[in-house]
Order: C-alpha cells, then structure tokens, then sequence
C-alpha cells in the first residue's frame, strides 16, 4: 500500500459525525467544515460543525445518563478504560498516523503520545476502584462523621490542537473512573483523534450517553448556552488564559466547578555547576517538544555568564541540525506550525526581539512554499523587555538571555503571569531545592525537560489555570465530598 493510499484509508476509518447518546449523526443544519493538513494546507475531509441545538441534545443525553452511570461498579469503570488504554495500544501506528496528518507533529512523536494518551487510560482504571471516604467519632463524642465521594455529575470538556489524543483522556480518564458524563468538544483543526477515540471507548463497552463528542468552528457560540444551562455541573478547559478567563465567567453564574489548564511561559535556568550535557539535552527536549507548540514549553532560557557561549554554541549546534518536513517523512524532527496565524504569531515575536537587540544565531524566519512552516531558531541577547519574555511563542524559537546571579535568575524566571512549569539546571542540591522552592510555577523540572507523566499532577498557579489533572489528585476534580453527621442516642 502506497503512503498516499495508507493516509487516506486511515482518514477514511474515521466517523466524520457528531456523537450523541451512542449514536453517529450528523449536524442538524447539515453543515460541516474542513480539516487541513497544516503540512501541505490541502483539506483532509469534512467534519460535522454542531449548531447550538446540537450542543443541547449532547447536553441532554449527558443529563439522561448520569444517574444510571452513576450507579455503575467502579470495577466496571475501570474495567472499561482498560479495554480502552489497550486498544490504544493496539492501534498507535494508525492513531498516530492520523494524528500527524491533522496536527503535523512527527510521527515519532505521535507515536508517543499515543501512548502516553493511552496511560491516563490505565493510570484512572486502577483510581476508579480507590475512591475513598471516611468514618470518625465526632469530638465529643456525642455522633459520627460519615464521608462520602460522589461524581460531580455531567461535565463539559474542551481540549486543545496540540495535543489532541492525550488532553481528551487526561480529561475522559478520571470523568470515566469517578461516574461522570461528558460532552466533549475537541479543537476543530484536530477533530479526528477525539471522534476517532469516541469510536474506541464506545467499543469499549462505554454506555450509551456517558461521553458525547461535538465538532464546531463557532466553539463559543455553541458552548455558552452549554455552560449557562445549569445541568452541567464541571467545565474542564485546556487553552489559552484568554479564553479561560472568559469561561470562568460564563460559570459564575451557575457556580460551576472548573478546572483550567491554561497559558504557561516556562523558564529554563541553567547554572555554571550544571552537567552541560545534559542541560543541552533537556532544553532540546523542554523547547522542540511538539515544535515547540505546547504550554511547557521552554520559552525563556537564562544561562550562567560563565557557560553562556559553550552552552550557546551547542544549542546552535543540535537546532541547526534538525531536519524539517511533513511529519510523515522518516527522520523529521520539525514539523510544520498548526495554521497560517501561529507562523504570523512567531514571525512577530522574533522580529520585535531582533529590534530590541537580539542577535539571530540560527533560522529566524518563516518558510516559503506550501505549509506552515518555521525555522528552528536560536537568538541570544534577548532583553527581559521583548514581547518573547512575556507571551507564549507556541513555535520552535529558543531565546538565550544571559544572567549573572542566582536572585537575578530567579526574579527573571518569576517576571511572567504564568506559572505552569519551570525547569532548573544545577549540580549544587543547596541550590536546587532553595531555587526550586523560590519559582512561582505549579511544576518544576530539575536536571530534566520533561515533566508530564499521568501518575503526577499536572497543573500551574497564577495565570496558568486551576486545579489538577493526572496523579492521585486528578479524579478529585470530578468528585464531590458529602459529609453526613449521624447522630447517636
């Protein structure tokens, strides 16, 4: 079978419709739109694009299925997305092929996030069945305390592009293992992993109604009178912080529990007394991750006076080496930006760093030609006051700012609104466990680039969101803790 032939037979395998209470259908205006490959900018397929009545009826059947779903054995919720997290498994080379196709990562990397996708699956099958409670003697002695967990009831889930398998079941994960129902809403450049994870749970043995997926281009006309109904007890949101915000107020009303994993601009701190090598390794990893499109990505790198060049050198060394392309193409490490706007959005960045004064060690411009494609980059003397100190560059841009000491340091990685993740390189352990108290971020990585593991909470303070996802904390956000006072005669 020839690429081109495999590309479209996978394509192909997807069911293009919206999924409601069980059932394919299309969108009741009979309206869809295009899914692009960001590579070749030509157009994959059509998807439905749910209309507001749409929204409603996957409200609905949420709403319809949460008692009875409810009432189902943690056992059997566990059981259920173990099936699931194995059948990820089984079927990561397609999963992974169709996700590069709507995204553009690599394929390598598609292939690891399926299966990290699949790991949120099996880490909440083994949560659902530890769901805990609690019995006491009241102080006095006089009754008892009986504490119980319940699910927090249908939710509203909204996952981003960049990493369309893993965000929706680090979110369907903990909904499935503590009894919740769900409407889904993937991002509409990269629909097809989440319809195509819909048709794997449902085999699964997921009852009808419990998850609903929704396709839309118009996301906050149809997902406002969604959050405003009332029903929906849960929103949980991954994006940016501008949008979070927006949401956040579309739940006050209602006194809606949220949970958001939200914008980030993470620091990467290099001390002198770092081991070098792997300080090089781990901003490779930290920055070109998913090209560099991902909230944790390392966007600011402050490095030590004393190592500065070396370090500097190095890093232009590794990036002026990686091969850019198709994500399909074998040995591809630079993949193309998601649309024409991230390329703009990247291009404007760098460009007011190099009129602030920095310097352009390697790439440092867009590409020609079809796709949306950005040249690794790596600029040095970057000043504290460009626009990339302080927004998120969602692209494979590595700005270098030098730095003398460690409160110098500390106060540069800490100048941002966000705080999702902060990375940390030193071989003193005085010095990594006084400067990793002192970051203002709900992550930190010491002497290594990659923080995300579904057995860890993910999340970030400040502008960065709220709550957790992932690690023994994450089911707690789709449950709530009802106490009831027995009283004893």
């Amino acid at each position: 079978m020839s690429s081109a032939t495999r590309e479209a037979t996978v394509v192909d395998s997807v069911n293009k419709d919206l999924f409601i209470g069980g059932k394919w259908q299309s969108a009741k205006d009979g309206k869809t739109f295009p899914v692009h490959d960001p590579s070749t900018e030509e157009v994959l397929c059509e998807v439905a694009d749910a209309s507001v009545a749409d929204g409603t009826a996957a409200l609905d059947a949420a709403v319809a299925a949460q008692d009875d779903w409810a009432k189902v054995a943690p056992r059997e919720r566990g059981e259920i997305l173990r099936r699931a997290y194995q059948a990820l498994v089984d079927r990561k080379d397609d999963l992974a092929l169709l996700m590069t196709l709507e995204m553009g990562k690599p394929i390598v990397e598609s292939s690891a996030e399926i299966l990290y996708a699949a790991e949120f699956f099996r880490w909440f099958a083994e949560e659902a069945v530890r769901i805990d409670g609690g019995y006491a003697v009241a102080p006095n002695g006089s009754g008892r305390f009986l504490v119980m967990r319940q699910p927090v009831g249908p939710s509203i889930l909204i996952t981003p592009w960049n990493f369309p398998m893993a965000m929706g079941t680090r979110k369907i994960g903990p909904a499935v293992a503590a009894g919740c129902t769900m409407v889904m809403k993937p991002a509409s450049q990269t629909p097809l992993s989440m319809l195509a994870l819909a048709g794997i749970l449902a085999d699964a043995g997921l009852p009808d109604g419990v998850l609903n997926v929704i396709t839309t281009s118009h996301t906050g006309q149809v997902m406002e009178p969604m959050i405003r109904d009332g029903r929906a007890r849960k929103l949980s949101f991954t994006g940016s912080t501008d949008v979070g915000r927006k949401l956040l107020e579309q739940c006050a009303d209602n006194v809606m529990r949220t949970s958001m994993e939200l914008g980030g601009n993470a620091p990467f701190v290099v001390f002198e007394d770092a081991d070098l090598d792997a300080a090089i390794d781990g901003v490779m990893t930290a920055k070109m991750r998913n090209i560099g499109e991902a909230c944790t990505a390392a966007n600011r790198i402050y490095v030590q006076r004393g190592i500065a060049e070396e370090f500097s050198n190095r890093l232009v060394e590794r990036m002026s080496a990686l091969r850019m392309g198709r994500g399909t193409e074998e040995g591809v490490v630079v993949g193309p930006l998601i649309d024409s706007a991230a390329v703009e959005k990247v291009t404007s960045l760098v460009e007011d760093a190099k009129q602030r004064g920095a310097k352009v060690l390697t790439g440092g411009s867009a590409v020609d030609g079809a796709g949306h494609f950005y040249q690794a980059t790596v600029l040095a003397d970057v000043p504290q006051e460009a626009r990339l100190a302080h927004e998120e560059i969602f692209g494979p841009v590595a700005p270098i700012t030098v730095f003398d000491t460690e409160d110098e340091a500390v106060a540069n990685a800490n100048d941002t609104e966000f705080g999702l993740v902060s990375y940390l390189y030193t071989g003193d352990v005085n010095r990594a466990l006084r400067v990793s108290e002192r970051l203002e971020a709900g992550m930190v990585g010491l002497n290594q680039g990659l923080v995300s593991n579904p057995a860890a909470p993910f999340g970030g303070i400040k502008h960065s969101g709220v709550g957790r996802e992932g690690g023994s904390v994450g089911i707690d956000e789709f449950l709530e803790t009802k106490y009831v006072a027995i009283g004893l005669r």
